[in-house]
């Protein structure tokens, strides 16, 4: 019987993003000799030494044949010498867009040994996950601006949701919650008080998809104000949240923190029926940049959800495992340049873990 192959595009990106996907494709090689499955890595040059040194930001070429991959990852896209918003747009977003990558997956876990911020709360208190819709509201660029520079300048920037967007994020929300199959409930983080047509929209869609479809799944509702106080007070409270594109944005930097940082959060851009995206969910560190410091596990974690949504559910557990072991045992600090490890070192650790 032939091994499963996967084809991966690989964009390794700026600053210090080379450094941690070269990591977390050494944990990829583990698993491919341990769980019999084999990887097609082919590299994509994208981000901001490109752009600087061609003008291009990301050929339509380029998108075409990505396409055609059975998962992309990335390190890490941003350049101190390029104006913010262009490669975050030119790459990202439309990635994001003309991919379709509508879900923004989010695990929030506190691995054992890693210092919380929050008093007295431990892994067995941070442990869910945030579904964040990620192709509508104000990201879509809907707006504009008349007299700018001038003091009667106005800015407007539109929240945009159709029934369509909302209905196949509940759903996939409800069906990820019932696989996860923890406390089985699903919260909707909205402003239904304030924004009463876009999160109206979300609430109904949210009882009516919950009420018909999942009967097995509790539902809960809170404010985006007070889910961010809970998140911090009882965060042992979520397993699943559901929400917007911009409020996922917000509340899932704070869950970062919660969990130890950026240092070990990552994420997934998922296109169910297509290729999907996964990413380290902090910035390229150009400070950082070859000096071998950068924590990669949030890498490592992310090439572990990659995994995991190929259906190599085995491997993908090895790598959470193995990283779980090395924050239990070794890597206590996850900031760059005080985990008491090199990068390289970090990378090894795991993937000797995971070739057993």
């Amino acid at each position: 019987m032939s091994k499963k192959r996967y084809r991966i595009a690989v964009i390794p990106g700026d600053g210090t993003g080379p450094e941690v996907i070269r990591e977390a494709v050494k944990v990829l090689r583990a698993a491919e000799a341990r769980h019999g499955f084999s990887l097609a890595l082919t590299d994509y040059d994208l981000g901001g030494a490109r752009y600087l040194r061609t003008g291009e930001i990301l050929p339509t070429s380029v998108l075409q044949e990505l396409r055609g991959f059975d998962a992309i990852l990335l390190g890490a896209i941003g350049h101190p010498d390029v104006k913010p918003g262009i490669l975050e747009k030119g790459i990202l977003l439309t990635m994001r867009f003309e991919l379709d990558l509508y879900i923004n997956l989010r695990p929030v876990k506190l691995f054992p040994g890693v210092e919380c911020p929050l008093k007295g709360k431990g892994p067995e208190h941070i442990d869910y996950v945030v579904v964040r819709e990620n192709s509508g509201d104000v990201y879509t660029g809907a707006g504009g601006v008349m007299m700018k520079g001038t003091p009667h300048e106005v800015a407007m920037q539109t929240a945009l949701y159709t029934r369509h967007q909302v209905d196949r994020c509940l759903r996939y929300a409800f069906e990820f919650t019932r696989r996860r199959s923890r406390r089985k409930t699903l919260a909707l983080c909205g402003k239904t008080n304030v924004l009463t047509y876009v999160y109206d929209l979300w609430e109904r869609a949210f009882h009516e998809m919950g009420e018909r479809d999942y009967p097995d799944i509790k539902r809960e509702y809170y404010h985006v104000d007070a889910i961010c106080m809970w998140m911090i007070k009882n965060p042992e409270w979520f397993d699943v949240i559901v929400t917007g594109n911009m409020f996922g944005d917000i509340i899932t930097d704070l869950a970062a923190i919660t969990q130890g940082g950026l240092g070990i959060a990552a994420g997934g851009n998922i296109n169910p029926d297509g290729v999907s995206m996964f990413e380290p969910m902090g910035g390229s560190a150009p400070k950082y940049t070859g000096q071998n410091v950068i924590n990669p596990l949030a890498t490592i974690c992310a090439a572990s959800m990659m995994l995991d949504t190929l259906g190599e559910s085995a491997a993908a557990r090895a790598v959470e495992e193995a990283v779980t072991w090395v924050t239990a045992n070794k890597v206590r600090n996850l900031a760059a340049g005080q985990m008491g490890y090199s990068t390289t070192e970090v990378g090894d650790l795991v993937a000797i873990r995971v070739a057993g």
